[in-house]
């Protein structure tokens, strides 16, 4: 067993910050990052033993030297800053995790009267990349364990389906029904909705995938304070699938923000029409 690593030489002058000069050239590069982000990236410099300059430093080099290709890393950054991100619901949640009159802070625009509504669509997360019109790759959503959640990792991931899977059967059922052929290259997120999937709340004939962004129905006129909000979806008709209820509102702002609000977010006694 290797021994236990020393803490290093002292510092001439203990009240005096370390200092590190840089090579000639180079520059000092400033960014602002999340509370998790910021947990991530020391997670995987530990895990990596180096710092956490060295491993950002690492990713430039690789850039650099073209070990890693700037399309590849553009493909991980529409990824991290896109296709994971955790919608915020608009308002708190009590200890029985049902929202209350009381909205978040970084939904503030939603009340402000800024982006639009669209209808939350009840199925599973995958993301469907496609190619020259032809679909290539299915993954699935996968959330953190209560273990993982622990460790400090709160988003979630996509992971590859398995054809030989009964778990993915249906996902990729609702794929392969859905038709890619005018879409641009790209990964895109979708819910996958069908007859054997989550309860088929829309009594959809057919399974199929709808992607976020491009294809999900816009809902007009939604209010955007609580108590008129739960009792707007107490009735929300499905625009998908008229006939039955929607599941909830999505709002959109144009720079890219997203926010959610089911109707089983609200208190049980609060929906009951």
């Amino acid at each position: 067993m290797d021994a236990a690593r020393g803490r290093g030489r002292p510092r001439k002058d203990p009240a005096t910050l370390a200092q590190w000069t840089p090579p000639k050239g180079w520059s000092r590069l400033v960014a602002w990052l999340s509370p998790e982000e910021k947990k991530t990236l020391k997670r995987v410099a530990v895990e990596s033993d180096v710092a956490v300059a060295d491993l950002v430093r690492a990713l430039a080099r690789g850039l650099a030297t073209e070990a890693i290709t700037h399309e590849d890393l553009l493909g991980y950054v529409v990824k991290g800053t896109l296709v994971m991100e955790k919608i915020p619901t608009l308002f708190e949640r009590d200890e029985r995790f049902r929202v209350v009159d009381r909205p978040r802070a970084e939904c503030a625009w939603v009340f402000d009267g800024a982006g639009v509504g669209t209808e939350k669509l009840d199925g599973t997360n995958v993301r469907l990349t496609v190619r020259s019109g032809l679909l290539v790759r299915v993954e699935k959503r996968r959330n953190p364990s209560k273990a993982q959640k622990q460790q400090g990792i709160v988003d979630g991931w996509y992971i590859d389906t398995a054809e030989n899977s009964n778990d993915d059967r249906w996902i990729l059922a609702a794929a392969a029904n859905t038709d890619v052929s005018t879409w641009p290259d790209g990964e895109y997120p979708c819910e996958a909705l069908g007859p054997r999937i989550q309860g088929n709340p829309l009594a959809l004939s057919d399974h199929l995938c709808v992607p976020f962004n491009s294809h999900a129905p816009t809902v007009p006129d939604v209010p955007r304070s609580y108590h008129e909000l739960r009792d707007f979806l107490t009735t929300l008709d499905s625009k998908f699938s008229p006939g039955h209820l929607a599941e909830g509102i999505v709002f959109h702002h144009p720079d890219g923000r997203r926010a959610k609000i089911k109707r089983k977010d609200f208190p049980r006694t609060a929906v009951v029409a």
